[in-house]
């Protein structure tokens, strides 16, 4: 049966002043141990709970520490609720052991259970992952530069299509959110991933109109056919024959005209070099 997580709302306010809602003395809160476990009273669970909320709070901390901003450590607490509801059920009271001590592990085992369900990689590659980092740092520091893929397979014995498959499900462990901070700015405004990703697809305007003005004078002293003969070679991959299909052409007299425009380029190109070289830089 899966357990509804507990209002972070109510999280904020009940962890934000606790020593009113506790209890004033050991002896009082030794009376609603013994009490709660002789009785099994609700009510006097949910005032353990809320006593001993504050320990929810500094394992949530702690563990959210290590954690992208993008974790909330509220969210984190919400699961830790559960391990603390655990603890006071299962608590021995004559082992003669701090509950504090007793609970703490039990409160970050259901945070970390929490976040691992909500992991999408699984953990033996995340942990491929990790030992890759570690073996690409030291071979960093042994050969004083940045190690070669066949370097590091060798070191991890693998062979190439394992590491080949190592990398790609690293790559996929290394995904962040888009609506991760990227760093602090001295502006008002915060910097996200999303805001200096970089445009795979975007094309400068200045080279793109490089390219077109080269172009134009490439082509410029061609003929229709002539420009047609290269269209249909070079960009829609048709054969000689198919070409002087579509012109109604034989296909060696198209074979002739294509050398003939090569030529024709190569000269018009040279003599005119220096002047390309001068633009495109």
């Amino acid at each position: 049966m899966m357990r509804r997580k507990f209002s972070t709302g109510r999280l904020r306010r009940v962890s934000r002043d606790l020593k009113g809602r506790g209890f004033p003395d050991q002896e009082s809160l030794m009376n609603a141990w013994n009490g709660f476990k002789v009785n099994g009273d609700e009510r006097t669970r949910n005032r353990l709970m809320e006593h001993y909320l504050y320990l929810v709070r500094y394992n949530a901390e702690r563990v959210g520490a290590k954690l992208p901003d993008e974790v909330d450590v509220d969210d984190l607490m919400s699961s830790g609720v559960f391990g603390l509801l655990d603890a006071i059920d299962a608590f021995d009271l004559e082992r003669g052991v701090k509950f504090e001590t007793y609970c703490a592990p039990r409160i970050r085992g259901a945070i970390l259970d929490e976040l691992r369900n909500m992991d999408w990689v699984p953990r033996l590659v995340r942990h491929r992952a990790h030992k890759l980092d570690d073996v690409t740092r030291a071979l960093e520091v042994e050969l004083g530069r940045a190690p070669s893929e066949d370097e590091i397979a060798r070191r991890l014995k693998m062979s190439k299509p394992q590491f080949e498959k190592l990398m790609r499900d690293a790559s996929a462990v290394s995904l962040v959110s888009l609506s991760r901070k990227f760093s602090d700015s001295d502006s008002n405004r915060d910097v996200f991933e999303i805001d200096v990703l970089p445009d795979e697809q975007g094309t400068d305007p200045v080279s793109e109109a490089q390219k077109q003005d080269l172009k134009d004078l490439i082509s410029k002293g061609l003929s229709r056919a002539e420009r047609l003969i290269i269209v249909l070679y070079y960009y829609e991959q048709m054969t000689m024959k198919e070409i002087g299909a579509t012109l109604d052409l034989s296909e060696s007299r198209v074979s002739q005209m294509h050398s003939a425009i090569l030529q024709r380029l190569r000269t018009h190109l040279h003599a005119r070099e220096r002047e390309l070289v001068s633009e495109v830089s």
